[in-house]
């Protein structure tokens, strides 16, 4: 499936709204949010272009609370994914 794009920059993936590991960052688990730009600097004026920086996964805190953050999207494995390789190899 190739992303579809669904304005100011971010696109579609199939696992938006569901959990995954983020491999670079500890394996913490998060929920997937968004994937879209990055941007590196903090504006108080709105945005009206779309970031020419490539897209990043934006991950919310499984627990029901907290920071979100963001990692590259090769860093991302589904959970269910992740466990069976886990229990496979394991």
């Amino acid at each position: 499936m190739s992303a579809r794009d669904l304005g100011m920059g971010h696109r579609s993936h199939p696992w938006l709204g569901r959990r995954v590991v983020d491999t670079e960052h500890g394996d913490r688990v998060g929920v997937l949010r968004a994937v879209a730009p990055d941007v590196n600097d903090i504006r108080t004026e709105p945005v009206l272009t779309v970031p020419s920086t490539p897209p990043v996964a934006w991950l919310a805190p499984d627990c029901g609370g907290g920071r979100e953050w963001t990692t590259s999207l090769a860093a991302i494995e589904e959970v269910g994914h992740v466990d069976a390789s886990a229990r496979a190899t394991g």
